[in-house]
């Protein structure tokens, strides 16, 4: 696992945060629509979903291609809002507080979800189980002032 221990080091770096927000998330897109939803290119790194929310304040749709740690057999997602530890939440976040119920492509299927806000004790294990999961995020929580904004999401039937 030295490859991935590599990639860990790089991506907790100020360096990485200041140029993936723009490289990243254009590249997941561009594979995402390519292969018609079976492939991020960020999955390499990390298991990957893009969210489908709506817009806080547009009440449009956007699309965010997100890393994600996955639950109960793909049952369950965990979402963070590191922002690659830049300051401020990131808008995906917000449109999750404003309206929950959201959909995600996960290994090429939509799937509806609900989004919920992690608080307390709860969010501490899953944040716990998160920095297990990829140890940056630590880094990324060290740089912000704000608590990193943690959600569960659920799959609607």
């Amino acid at each position: 696992m030295r490859g991935a221990r590599v990639v860990q080091k790089v991506s907790s770096t100020r360096a990485f945060a200041r140029v993936a927000p723009h490289v990243v998330p254009a590249l997941d897109r561009a594979f995402h629509r390519l292969t018609k939803g079976r492939v991020l290119l960020s999955a390499h790194m990390l298991p990957g979903v893009v969210l489908t929310s709506t817009g806080a304040r547009s009440g449009l749709p956007r699309r965010t291609p997100l890393a994600c740690m996955p639950e109960d057999n793909g049952r369950h997602w965990i979402l963070v809002g590191s922002n690659f530890g830049r300051p401020g939440h990131p808008a995906w976040s917000h449109n999750l507080l404003a309206h929950p119920e959201a959909e995600i492509s996960w290994k090429g299927r939509d799937v509806p979800v609900t989004a919920r806000l992690l608080a307390g004790e709860e969010r501490a294990a899953a944040w716990q189980a998160l920095l297990a999961f990829w140890p940056p995020y630590a880094a990324y929580q060290a740089r912000v002032e704000r608590e990193i904004r943690v959600f569960r999401l659920v799959r609607r039937q």
